[in-house]
């Protein structure tokens, strides 16, 4: 059911009250959704898959057991990617990708030193 003009009026105020009281939290309310904690421990997932990965090759021939180490951690960042998957689901991943195609990322340069070295220099500039 939609909200009445007066609802919408008290929500509008709310809301102006929150932007100058607490800017700083109403921005994160603002851009954060359900699905980003669980995005995040998807890239958190796949860091530790590396990690294992790694850690397999270079110590399979030093010891099987730290080989095994290396095995038991990619196997957890696995079933942590699966089971962070699934939280995410279908409409989680089309509303990640409509926020990365938003800008959500095209911005993200301003705020990384790093980021900003890599694009190309605009030529009317």
């Amino acid at each position: 059911m939609p909200l009445s003009d007066d609802e919408q009026k008290i929500l509008s105020q709310i809301e102006q009250q929150l932007h100058e009281t607490d800017p700083d939290l109403a921005n994160e309310v603002a851009t954060t959704t359900v699905y980003t904690h669980a995005a995040r421990n998807i890239k958190w997932s796949v860091l530790g898959f590396i990690i294992g990965l790694t850690v397999i090759v270079l110590t399979l021939s030093i010891s099987f057991w730290l080989a095994f180490l290396g095995f038991a951690i990619m196997l957890a960042a696995a079933l942590y990617f699966e089971q962070n998957m699934r939280k995410l689901g279908k409409a989680g991943m089309n509303q990640l990708s409509m926020r990365v195609g938003s800008g959500g990322l095209r911005n993200a340069g301003e705020r990384n030193p790093f980021l900003r070295r890599l694009r190309p220099e605009d030529p009317e500039s």
